[in-house]
């Protein structure tokens, strides 16, 4: 473990690895309480897996975006630490499965010698800033999101603000007004807007704000139909604090963005947002585009030869898979990755290929498949018979058949049933009995293996989520259908209706059931229109005896992909859960968390000074609550209780209210003779605070 201290280059990220090899020793050693190691891991992208004693490795690849040397990267990692599949996340992430804990600090040094990381992947922080795979090549782009999604990301990579809130915060960007970047979903979502102000074309976002899927989703609202780009990064700060400050911390299911601004209301949170502006470190954040912007060239490929007649093969695939792009004479290639999956001998020919032909990266897409951009026209045939060599030319690219799937039971703790072998099923029924939908981009399938909606199964127009149902005494393997969900464009959408639950075995009966339904009756409309203009107890009854559980045989007893009898096996989901922490480990906390406001303060970053030292006061604080056994489900809330339990009761005497010396931080610019002030009292509150833990143990 030695080799990976002195090769990294950079110190930060050589610090941050140490930092987690030296806190799978303490939980080792049994001094790092569990659930509080659980939250620290996943904060650098390692997750419990429904399998006993591996993890789930998730790599953050910020719009998706990986170069031909990182994808040998992470070839190499997965060959070596896991084994060899590379899984496309719904978020632009590559998963790979079944590591060592002890192994992870390697693994994760091995991957950041090409800048590729996974802090941050998982876990209560800032997810993997996702964008539209075409940003840079749309035609009907206003202007390229790719610098400015990559200035959040880096912005709040390791930020203070954004270590453990509540819950995980998503953030999108699209690339045109078709919103493919689905930001009404996202607790921040951005689309690009050109607005002419005193006679110049300036550039900005509309701003969405408090989307999300999961059990009770809730539709973005638009914050702003214009921001200047230059305030996006200021204002997703000053949200992202007040998330964190006011946002529920004991109840998971209550604890996502879009549940705060519903008990806040939408007023209220933004006065909040409003009042936090003075503490921010940057008025305004420029990003440099042009600089961006003239580094994009297009490549100077050498001309390639095709082996053999392609014939008709080709046309089809031509017909969804090849992309026209903005700049003449180039075109892209979408590649079809069914369920997500492919492997390192295909991924590490693919580099290979992009380096020489294209211009040396691909772009993971949302729907977990690639983009393969800046192709010259003429080599889309060489193309597709290269990908076909190494099983990746299948075509209906962003078509029906092309079924987004989250894991679910394959290795999810919380699956409930299996996603990613329906998912298969469907994909069958599709290519053997309906065909013509291998070129029908208007209607999509997403299936997710719990209510949770990694598979995003609530916003299409097709949906189906794991479940379980009883028929008789046996609990079998479900499916609940949803329909009617969709992207409407330009920051709207719809969530699909709950229409019926059937055993899943069933599954292709009701897709083969939808699919005559709307052949033989739509009459050319669309099928969200078509589903309006039934309505969802048509579709209801349409599906009705296959949710009859009194008819089920033994076949349903199975799930797909699986040899035995169904049995609910639900873990302990990860999926940024919130955990209550034992006092000790909250002080230990605190104290490290003054040594990184320490630290910050002699590098001159006064702003990441003052946050780590108010969190490191509210986690001392936190502690002393626990140890009353008094509950708290918000950082304003640990404030309040304490000074009504400490301050008020006299226990404490901090010459003043606890709330008054924390709320300094949004009261004041976060200065150098502020950061150092703050700093110093933070350092005195907190002694305070410790001895009067000691002496209540010690008593």
């Amino acid at each position: 473990m030695q080799s990976f201290r002195t090769e990294l280059e950079n110190p930060i990220v050589e610090q941050d690895i140490i930092d987690l090899e030296k806190k799978i020793a303490l939980f080792k050693g049994g001094n790092i309480d569990e659930e509080k190691f659980r939250s620290l891991r996943l904060a650098r992208g390692i997750y419990g897996q429904r399998q006993p004693g591996v993890q789930m490795i998730r790599i953050k690849l910020p719009y998706g975006r990986v170069s031909s040397d990182q994808l040998r990267r992470i070839c190499k990692v997965s060959d070596e630490y896991s084994t060899g599949r590379l899984h496309i996340t719904t978020r632009q992430d590559i998963q790979i499965h079944y590591v060592s804990l002890d192994r992870t600090p390697e693994l994760w040094a091995e991957l950041e010698r090409d800048d590729v990381t996974i802090r941050e992947a998982c876990g209560n922080t800032v997810r993997n800033v996702t964008a539209s795979e075409t940003a840079g090549i749309d035609a009907n782009e206003p202007f390229d999101v790719t610098p400015y999604a990559d200035a959040v990301f880096k912005y709040f990579l390791r930020n203070p603000i954004s270590q453990e809130m509540g819950r995980k915060f998503k953030i999108s960007f699209s690339s045109s007004d078709e919103d493919t970047g689905l930001s009404y979903l996202h607790d921040l979502g951005f689309i690009p807007k050109v607005k002419v102000i005193d006679g110049k074309e300036v550039r900005g976002f509309k701003v969405m704000l408090g989307g999300g899927l999961g059990s009770q989703p809730r539709h973005a609202d638009v914050f702003s139909e214009f921001v200047e780009a230059d305030q996006i990064i200021p204002f997703a700060e000053a949200v992202i604090r007040i998330f964190d400050r006011h946002g529920e911390r004991a109840k998971r299911m209550k604890a996502r963005m879009k549940f705060l601004i519903k008990d806040l209301g939408l007023e209220a949170f933004l006065e909040l947002v409003e009042k936090e502006k003075t503490a921010l470190p940057f008025k305004s954040y420029p990003i440099d585009y042009e600089s961006y912007d003239a580094e994009q060239k297009l490549p100077e490929a050498p001309f390639a030869t095709v082996e053999e007649e392609l014939g008709l093969d080709f046309e089809h695939f031509k017909l969804t898979n090849i992309l026209p792009q903005k700049q003449k004479g180039f075109v892209s290639v979408g590649v079809r990755v069914p369920l997500g999956d492919f492997y390192t001998d295909q991924a590490r020919k693919l580099a290979d290929l992009v380096e020489k032909y294209a211009n040396a990266e691909i772009r993971f897409t949302l729907r977990q498949n690639f983009l393969i951009r800046d192709v010259r026209a003429d080599l889309a045939p060489y193309f597709y018979q290269e990908l076909k060599k190494i099983g990746l030319g299948e075509r209906g690219y962003n078509t029906l058949a092309d079924i987004t799937a989250c894991p679910g039971t394959d290795t999810c703790n919380l699956g409930i049933a299996s996603s990613t072998g329906i998912a298969a099923e469907l994909e069958k029924v599709i290519l053997a009995e309906y065909p013509q939908y291998l070129k029908n981009k208007d209607l999509v399938i997403k299936i997710s293996g719990c209510m949770n909606a990694c598979g995003q199964h609530n916003m299409a127009h097709i949906g189906f989520q794991g479940m379980s149902m009883k028929a008789g005494k046996v609990v079998i393997p479900a499916l609940q259908v949803l329909l009617g969900g969709g992207n409407l464009g330009d920051g709207n959408g719809r969530f699909a209706d709950k229409v019926t639950k059937i055993p899943s075995k069933r599954g292709p009966e009701a897709l083969r059931i939808l699919l005559n339904d709307f052949e033989t009756n739509a009459d050319g409309k669309d099928f969200l229109s078509y589903y309006d203009e039934k309505g969802q107890i048509y579709f209801y009854e349409l599906l009705k005896e296959l949710g009859d559980a009194s008819t089920v045989t033994p076949a349903d007893y199975i799930d797909w992909g699986n040899s035995e009898e169904y049995k609910i096996a639900v873990g302990v989901g990860e999926c940024a859960g919130v955990v209550l922490d034992l006092v000790s480990t909250l002080l230990l906390e605190a104290y490290e968390k003054m040594d990184l406001g320490k630290e910050s303060l002699k590098n001159g970053r006064w702003s990441d000074s003052i946050y780590h030292h108010y969190a490191g006061l509210i986690n001392a604080a936190k502690a002393l609550l626990l140890g009353e056994d008094i509950s708290t489900n918000s950082y304003a809330n640990i404030i309040s209780k304490f000074d009504e339990q400490f301050i008020g009761t006299g226990k404490i005497d901090l010459g003043g209210t606890f709330a008054e010396k924390v709320y300094e931080i949004n009261k004041n610019e976060p200065t150098e003779a502020f950061a150092k002030t703050y700093a110093a009292q933070a350092l005195e509150i907190y002694g305070k605070l410790k001895s009067f833990r000691e002496a209540e143990v010690e008593a």
